[in-house]
């Protein structure tokens, strides 16, 4: 998704030696690429996650940063991160977004479309 010439992409893979149908978690790893498009730097101050699982339920998670990194990305650099999100069903979907401050010290929200987070070859 392009955002304030911000580009970002995320990969899920689900972790079955971490997951658990009898608990129930089912554990996913997500890997981020964030792609700056701008013409300046612009750093990443904080994550908004708004995760649905296969029951409706609704978590939200607001932070500062990602894994503990306020990343400064240069012009037509790209920053890479994982990290992980727990779910109590097979299926579920996330979205947010990331908020920036660009050179001039303007804020915006750059947004991360909804991605599946969903067991391979799982039917409902």
């Amino acid at each position: 998704m392009k955002n304030n010439n911000i580009n970002i992409k995320v990969e899920t893979t689900f972790i079955k030696d971490r997951s658990s149908s009898e608990i129930p978690i089912y554990m996913f790893s997500y890997n981020v690429t964030i792609k700056n498009g701008q013409a300046n730097e612009v750093q990443l101050l904080s994550r908004y996650w708004h995760i649905t699982d296969g029951n409706g339920h609704v978590e939200e998670i607001r932070g500062p940063g990602v894994v503990g990194l306020k990343p400064i990305i240069q012009p037509k650099e790209v920053f890479k991160y994982s990290s992980y999100c727990p779910i109590k069903t097979p299926f579920g979907v996330m979205h947010g977004f990331f908020q920036m401050k660009n050179k001039e010290g303007d804020y915006f929200n750059a947004l991360v479309a909804p991605f599946s987070l969903i067991i391979p070859d799982h039917v409902n």
